[in-house]
């Protein structure tokens, strides 16, 4: 049977170089494992815990993964990725290079059968939040992005991207973060599917927590990080079964 598979917030880069190396290797074992059956495996975000791209330049690390990305790529392997809030600056170097497709912005998918909502879920349903959104605009700004390229040496704009990163990644922390903190993009599900009502789950990274939430014909899965000893991901089967299942990060 052909799979397809969601996973969210690796954060490759994160931590002391030992933390580094041990999400590197089991992200490495994770897509080994779901290469055997998989026909597209969806990065739902923050797959890197800062990338920036200068034209000719690309942040050091992480070639294991994006060597395993651009082999399986060439079996015929769909790669998708919806940018998140710490690899928003992402060009076209991982579709160049890796063979992954871009995405960013939510987008709706059909597979197995089921309609998908699928999204990072930074910057929605923030309305209430001025700051945030103030904040969200700079980041996304294409002002913004050319100062940061060409203002700063790309040392010192990788120094301070992992800094801002880390503070960014720590408010998010599963010591912070509970069921009820999951309730801005439930509440956006809510409101999305009452127009759209067709849609048969909803799929979200960036708060860290796994969690299937549901209520009448209303389904929202969350993706959990890989700061743990256990990992949570989301297997689609042809049946069209969808479900939440753990791997083992040691």
């Amino acid at each position: 049977m052909a799979m397809y598979y969601f996973v969210s917030d690796i954060h490759l880069g994160a931590g002391t170089p030992e933390e580094q190396r041990r999400t590197e290797r089991a992200f490495c074992r994770w897509l080994d494992m779901v290469a055997d059956d998989a026909r597209a495996i969806y990065l739902m975000g923050d797959i890197f815990d800062f990338w920036f791209e200068y034209k000719r330049v690309v942040p050091q690390g992480f070639v294991r993964v994006l060597g395993r990305l651009a082999a399986l790529a060439e079996r015929g392997i769909e790669l998708h990725m919806f940018i998140g809030n710490h690899d928003m600056w992402c060009g076209d170097y991982l579709s160049r290079e890796c063979g992954v497709t871009l995405h960013f912005k939510p987008e709706m998918v059909e597979l197995a059968g089921l309609r998908l909502h699928l999204a990072h879920g930074d910057n929605m349903n923030i309305k209430r939040q001025p700051m945030l959104r103030l904040m969200n605009a700079v980041f996304h700004s294409s002002v913004a992005r050319w100062l940061f390229r060409w203002l700063i040496h790309p040392d010192l704009a990788m120094k301070f991207g992992h800094w801002w990163s880390g503070k960014s990644r720590k408010s998010h922390s599963k010591s912070n973060i509970t069921v009820d903190n999951l309730s801005f993009l439930v509440e956006y599900a809510r409101k999305h599917h009452a127009s759209h009502s067709a849609t048969d789950a909803y799929i979200f990274g960036h708060m860290h927590l796994a969690h299937d939430y549901r209520e009448e014909s209303l389904r929202v899965l969350f993706l959990s990080d890989w700061s743990s000893d256990v990992a949570q991901y989301i297997l689609l089967d042809e049946r069209g079964e969808l479900n939440l299942k753990n791997f083992d990060i040691e």
